[in-house]
């Protein structure tokens, strides 16, 4: 584990993620203080990234839970085998022997999902929990994270309590869809993810692009800086300028001009409204030629 923030901010570059003083204190607290993080920050921006960096540079699991509108206890807890039980009933009668309802509901017929997982665990470091886009779960389920964050332990009915040995590092993330209650926001840490500056931009992308040249990244990294000051439905975050960044250097683009943007506008911008938006506005203002 990490001794102190520069150790792990460190860790985190070499890990390939690029990080602010504030994010690398927050996630050092989460690590040292065993605390969930809530990540907030505009699609894009990183904080999906940040949990996978992390675990690498803990070098521990990543498990990761994508939330979504009808998410289910099943879905992210554990379920039964109900097909494996089934043949088990059937070998049994086949067998002349009867399977109770203890044989039936027991360790071999139990299906860890996501956050059964994370709680057992055995380590010898806790695995990085990633709870993604939590804002776009339920209420109801916002609010069975309550107890888990808190006490890190999940109610088998048919096999009691389980309490983890090393509670998981939780990353939560939010794009902000929704206000999340007040009662989760104040288990967790809480760091807002802005989109970084130019300057940081091209720095990430000279780091996840090898042998893309210098220039190319600050002119892709200024690009997107000019996309975003237009009004699109999706402006394009860091994810989006990292992909358009290894689109021009596979090409073996030489030049970042109008035409080069246009060639490329599918690795950057992703609606029809969008790339309408661009063309009308002057690919050689997005471009830096105009």
């Amino acid at each position: 584990m990490p001794e102190n923030v520069a150790e792990l901010s460190e860790s985190l570059a070499t890990a390939g993620y690029l990080t602010d003083e504030q994010l690398a204190t927050a996630l050092f607290l989460a690590v040292r203080m065993a605390q969930p993080i809530l990540l907030e920050g505009e699609p894009g921006v990183g904080k999906t990234e940040a949990a996978k960096a992390l675990s690498r540079a803990l070098d521990t699991p990543l498990i990761r839970l994508q939330c979504y509108e009808g998410l289910s206890l099943a879905d992210a807890l554990y379920e039964w085998n109900y097909p494996r039980q089934l043949l088990g009933i059937r070998l049994a009668e086949a067998r002349g022997e009867q399977l109770s309802e203890t044989d039936l509901f027991s360790e071999d017929y139990l299906l860890a999902r996501p956050l059964l997982a994370a709680i057992e665990h055995p380590g010898p470091r806790p695995a990085v929990l990633l709870i993604d886009e939590v804002d776009r779960a339920d209420d109801e389920f916002e609010a069975f994270l309550l107890e888990l964050l808190a006490e890190s332990t999940v109610t088998i009915p048919e096999l009691g309590t389980r309490r983890a040995v090393l509670p998981p590092i939780a990353v939560l993330t939010s794009n902000r869809t929704r206000e999340l209650h007040d009662a989760l926001k104040r288990r967790c840490l809480y760091q807002w993810i802005a989109h970084p500056d130019s300057e940081r931009v091209a720095a990430i992308i000279r780091l996840r692009v090898p042998g893309i040249e210098g220039w190319l990244a600050e002119r892709v990294a200024a690009a997107v800086r000019r996309f975003r000051s237009l009004e699109l439905y999706k402006p394009p975050g860091v994810a989006e300028a990292i992909n358009w960044a290894s689109a021009l250097h596979v090409l073996g683009v030489e030049v970042l001009d109008e035409t080069a943007l246009r060639r490329t506008m599918s690795a950057v911008l992703k609606y029809e409204e969008d790339r309408a938006a661009v063309e009308a506005a002057g690919l050689a203002y997005v471009a830096g030629d105009g």
